[in-house]
């Protein structure tokens, strides 16, 4: 049944800036007539007898002579005879006096806490002299400390608080001052149930006490549902909400997945008399980014800003973080670029998502551009930080750049945890670098922290890596005897050491011994030994391998597929390559820049620049953002076939979009160069490649070597044969050629 909305005759606010800015609504006799809304009870206290009269008028006259003595001292004389009814007489009396009162009050306090009906008519006498804190100090004690009257319920409470109003204080903020007291101590029935009787008084609370209820309501587990049954209830009996109800019920909205119904919400607005601020625009964003769907979010970003309202921070954020989840690191940092051009700076967790994404996609660069940034801006990065930086080095193959960044880390008096270790001695460990990874292990368990199941299956596939199978085996009975249960993942890279090795007999028996000790095979052992069959030439055991697993119902992923992308294109079969890309894209499986890039390589060994063209421009059409690699292998097939007009272009978006070219790309350009003879470009890239640090093939030595000899330059003849020679000693120590 629908309440009848009440329409306020009679609204009080308070002159004191102090309080909300709203009011509380009361409402005519002739309205509580028509409607039945019930009057204030008159205050009947009960009658004190002669001698009791004369007691309360004595200490009255007392306490207003000595005002200024101590009150336990003038009234030292009263306490054995002082009663509880003996305070609200006195109160009475002095009524007038709030300091008196206040005074009284705490004296009695000392005692025994006063009664229910004493406490409520000094909350009453408190607000009318505007000292909301004393009101509400009294409110939230009254929860906590012992009371003459026993246990007292929320209910008891709110009828003597209307009993004593009419006599005592009649200013109806005191039930907005109980209302926001419940709402704050987390009664959150009692303080719906005190909205619905006052409103049989014909009081509507203030909007700011129903926004407080409304936001206090959202965060309770069942919150978001009830906000909204509330918001709905709530405007049925007169309560006129403003933009920041409409933004506490968006945010419900967004909270319960609804996010399209948020949007119509904030349309709607306009309509009610309530204008979005940038907070309603942001939340519905930052709704739909949560979703994934971020072309809606950015649809509200453009509505948002037709309406003359900017975008803030946390907008800016959850458009980054949506972007970067879904790999679109370079839009994410164009979107940092618009953030800082609005005057908007972005914090470390921002720096933090960038720097992650950057990673995922093995653009490290560009990672550690973010991390210089965060520097120039005296920004401190924090334990997330430079873990996710840690991570993208260690994921890349670059574990000396990540043991530098942990020095760092540990000497600005950061403190590793265990994820940071573990993510470390997983680079080593995939770096080969076996002793320097239980070197961590080690250092690990010196400095408090306990190796988990993670950090033993790190240094399980590190062992595996570099063939020592059966000291990996050692290793899984050190962690069983700790109590520590193997997971999937230590199964794997047991079996992933035994592919590599190239036993893939003995990993077919781990991967019956996996089911018999019921531990599922799960996508990445199947994609393992999909992948050591790929390499061995056997392409008829992989695709049973895929068949086997589709059977399972285990869902191939975009590895899965690359492996055996991979292993059609290193058998030479292209054409079966290709219709597998055809079937994956027919099937909605998204592909990635690995899968395009066995297609690519494959092409430029055969020379087919055209074909290999094609499948780059395919990978764009599809959305797919090549990689470092996808540009290194294009370059070098086109400057192979002597196209270094493409390769030059290529050369340039690469670098722009932060990538690193190899040390066989730069030697291929080079080379590309000076046969077409533009020396000028070939020199470019010759000294750049000095610079980095790079050794050039002896053969682009001995070029630059005779070409400064033929100019004069004689001295850097001399260098460059220097170097020459030191590169061909490296190699012949390396078992290059000779």
């Amino acid at each position: 049944m629908k309440r009848r909305p009440i329409i306020p005759s009679t609204c009080y606010k308070h002159p004191s800036s102090s309080r909300p800015h709203l009011f509380v609504c009361l409402f005519s006799s002739s309205f509580f007539d028509s409607s039945g809304v019930r009057p204030f009870p008159d205050y009947s206290p009960k009658k004190p007898s002669i001698k009791d009269s004369e007691f309360v008028h004595h200490i009255s006259t007392v306490i207003k002579q000595r005002r200024c003595e101590p009150f336990r001292q003038i009234l030292k004389p009263f306490e054995s005879k002082f009663r509880p009814d003996h305070l609200l007489w006195v109160l009475m009396d002095i009524k007038t006096d709030y300091r008196l009162i206040v005074n009284l009050f705490d004296w009695s306090c000392i005692r025994r806490y006063p009664s229910l009906e004493a406490c409520c008519i000094l909350i009453q006498i408190a607000v009318g002299a505007n000292d909301l804190e004393m009101a509400q100090k009294l409110l939230h004690e009254f929860w906590t400390k012992p009371s003459i009257d026993g246990n007292i319920s929320v209910s008891q409470f709110l009828e003597k608080l209307i009993y004593t109003y009419k006599d005592w204080g009649s200013d109806p903020y005191i039930f907005d001052i109980f209302f926001q007291s419940l709402i704050e101590d987390g009664h959150l029935d009692d303080a719906r149930k005190a909205f619905d009787k006052m409103l049989n008084y014909g009081v509507v609370l203030s909007l700011d006490s129903c926004n407080m209820f409304l936001s206090r309501l959202s965060k309770e587990p069942d919150g978001p549902k009830m906000s909204l049954k509330v918001f709905c209830e709530f405007s049925e009996v007169g309560i006129q909400w403003n933009t920041v109800s409409y933004n506490i019920v968006i945010h419900s909205l967004c909270q319960l997945g609804k996010t399209k119904e948020a949007h119509k919400l904030l349309l709607q607005m306009d309509l009610r008399g309530c204008i979005p601020d940038s907070v309603s625009y942001s939340t519905v964003i930052n709704g739909y980014c949560n979703q994934g769907e971020l072309n809606s979010g950015l649809n509200v970003v453009e509505n948002m800003q037709q309406k003359g309202l900017k975008p803030n921070a946390f907008t800016f954020n959850s458009i980054i973080l949506l972007l970067c989840k879904s790999g679109k690191v370079l839009d994410a940092e164009k979107v940092l670029r618009e953030m800082i051009s609005q005057g908007i700076f972005p914090d470390n967790a921002v720096y933090t998502t960038l720097i992650d994404g950057f990673s995922k996609i093995g653009n490290t660069a560009s990672a550690s551009r973010m991390y210089d940034e965060i520097q120039s801006r005296n920004i401190i990065p924090d334990l997330i930080t430079y873990t996710a930086l840690i991570c993208g080095f260690c994921q890349n193959g670059k574990v000396a750049e990540a043991d530098h960044l942990f020095c760092e880390m540990l000497n600005i008096g950061l403190k590793a945890d265990e994820f940071t270790y573990t993510t470390l001695i997983d680079g080593y460990c995939k770096a080969g670098e076996i002793e320097k990874a239980f070197s961590l292990h080690n250092e690990m368990i010196q400095v408090g922290l306990i190796p988990n199941v993670v950090t033993y299956t790190a240094l399980v596939d590190g062992l595996c890596k570099q063939g020592e199978v059966d000291t990996a085996n050692e290793l899984l009975h050190e962690m069983c005897e700790k109590g520590l249960v193997l997971n999937i993942y230590t199964w794997n890279a047991l079996l992933n050491g035994l592919c590599k090795s190239g036993n893939i007999e003995q990993a077919v028996k781990l991967m019956k011994d996996m089911e018999v000790a019921k531990i599922g095979p799960d996508v990445y052992t199947y994609t393992t030994l999909m992948d050591a069959y790929c390499k061995n030439g056997e392409m008829v055991m992989a695709h049973q391998l895929l068949h086997e697993m589709l059977q399972k119902r285990i869902k191939p992923t975009v590895v899965t597929f690359n492996v055996l992308m991979n292993g059609f294109c290193t058998s030479g079969m292209l054409e079966d390559g290709q219709k597998l890309l055809n079937w994956m894209l027919e099937k909605g499986i998204t592909p990635n820049s690995t899968t395009y890039n066995s297609l690519i390589k494959q092409y430029c060994v055969r020379n087919d620049m055209h074909s290999a063209t094609e499948v780059y421009r395919g990978m764009y059409n599809q959305g797919v953002t090549p990689d470092e690699n996808t540009y290194n292998i294009l370059i070098r097939g086109h400057c192979k076939m002597r196209n270094m007009k493409e390769a030059w272009f290529l050369h340039k978006e690469m670098v722009d979009k932060g990538f690193i070219l190899t040390v066989e790309t730069y030697n291929a350009l080079i080379k590309g160069f000076i046969k077409r003879k533009k020396y000028m470009e070939a020199r470019e890239l010759f000294e750049e490649m000095r610079k980095k640090e790079l050794s050039p093939d002896t053969d682009i030595y001995c070029t630059f070597a005779e070409m400064n000899y033929e100019e004069g330059n004689v001295d850097l003849t001399l260098v460059l044969c220097d170097e020459a020679v030191e590169k061909s000693v490296s190699d012949n120590s390396k078992g290059g050629r000779t």
